[in-house]
């Protein structure tokens, strides 16, 4: 199950109506992948980037990594 929300960390600038220069924060919509779904029972997998080969890993701690 993943439980990272997508709105938490991405927001567009929106002037609000009023003549102030107050301005709202609007939440963005991020596509989100599970990394059971990336991963597929492995601890390594790699990502080609405009030609380059990059690896993210997930350490014997839970975190990601990832390396060029």
């Amino acid at each position: 199950m993943n439980t990272h929300n997508p709105n938490d960390f991405r927001y567009r600038v929106h002037r609000s109506d009023d003549a102030s220069t107050r301005f709202d924060r609007i939440p963005l919509a991020v596509r989100t992948l599970s990394s059971n779904t990336l991963f597929q029972g492995e601890h390594e997998i790699g990502i080609e980037h405009h030609g380059a080969l990059y690896r993210l890993k997930i350490t014997r701690q839970g975190k990601l990594i990832l390396n060029k």
